[in-house]
């Protein structure tokens, strides 16, 4: 035990000293599923809580296509050149329900911006988790900030999924909108606009541009008919061309005078207790599960009852009513 305690802080030192070997093992220790692996992370965890850096944390999400990676390269390429800043990128790639891999080619497809010192890019497997979302991104996101990172952006598998575990953990969170005609305007889920605190249409260049400033003409005026999410900030919508690396620096700005007020007026903290609260009750919930499924009799009896909704002789929601009774039979007093 006491050789595992001192390997923790030789792990937590190098990673606040800025140690990338050390910051990536971190990462993948918190994202492993092994349970000694899981007690050393909450370990580490609590190690560097008092040493994380104030970052401003921007979850970014669109449909497949829109160019999320071109768009975080550009953006990226600005924050460390024209701002000295250290930026971080969370990028979650989607796992194979079959045969749980991912394709972790997040590097290869922001090869520039890889190559700033620095720049940490992370790209990690979603494990088949709604939104690609998963507590260890939010226990990633820590680890960052103990390692020094100003800004960390967190790229989402794409629109259709829970966009709201994402929203859950940032600051800022930007929708890309790649431009499109009325009929395809009606394909974006309004949730995820409404979630938005900023909303960009990408790819407004070459034969796009005019299509790209009429579709961010289109989302304004649907916005002026949607209530704000936010009492102290108004969604603002605008246009880009990530391949031509422009307005990047309105981006900026838009994304800075939303942070500015939000830091200002007590808001910005005050979120970010509430989704710590968000995210406890989350790993509650996971770890009581968990706990529940190396329970033999549970088991057993879950089985018992999958065989029974089988047969007919129960429905999916009378069967998993039953099972639950029957935890609160015996979770209850005196017990």
């Amino acid at each position: 035990m006491e050789q595992k305690k001192t390997d923790i802080d030789v792990l937590a030192n190098g990673l606040i000293s800025g140690d990338r070997k050390a910051l990536s093992r971190a990462i993948t220790l918190v994202e492993s599923d092994n349970r000694e692996h899981r007690q050393q992370a909450t370990e580490l965890l609590e190690r560097i809580l008092p040493h994380r850096k104030t970052s401003l944390r921007i979850g970014i999400t669109g449909t497949p296509g829109v160019g999320k990676s071109t768009f975080i390269e550009s953006f990226g390429l600005f924050l460390v050149k024209e701002n000295e800043l250290n930026v971080a990128v969370l990028a979650i790639d989607p796992t194979s329900s079959k045969t749980k891999g991912s394709i972790l080619g997040d590097k290869t497809r922001m090869s520039e911006l890889a190559q700033e010192k620095n720049v940490y890019i992370r790209p990690s497997p979603s494990k088949g988790s709604l939104g690609g979302v998963t507590a260890a991104s939010m226990e990633s996101i820590y680890l960052l900030e103990a390692a020094g990172f100003d800004t960390i952006i967190v790229e989402t598998v794409g629109v259709g999924q829970s966009e709201t575990a994402v929203h859950g953990m940032v600051d800022f969170f930007l929708l890309l909108i790649q431009p499109a005609s009325g009929d395809q305007l009606q394909g974006i889920k309004r949730g995820i606009v409404e979630m938005a605190d900023g909303i960009v249409v990408n790819k407004a260049d070459g034969s796009l541009m005019d299509k790209a400033v009429e579709t961010s003409k289109e989302y304004y005026q649907a916005l002026q008919m949607m209530p704000s999410v936010r009492d102290d900030w108004r969604t603002k919508v605008m246009h880009c061309s990530a391949l031509e690396h422009r307005n990047m620096d309105g981006i900026w700005e838009m994304i800075r005078e939303f942070e500015s007020k939000r830091r200002s007026s007590g808001k910005l903290l005050e979120n970010r207790k509430l989704q710590e609260l968000s995210w406890f009750d989350h790993s509650l919930r996971e770890g009581l599960l968990e706990i529940m499924m190396e329970y033999d009799e549970w088991n057993t009896r879950k089985e018992e009852v999958r065989e029974r909704i089988r047969s007919g002789q129960v429905s999916p929601f009378q069967g998993a009513e039953e099972l639950l009774s029957k935890l609160k039979i015996n979770l209850g007093p005196g017990n």
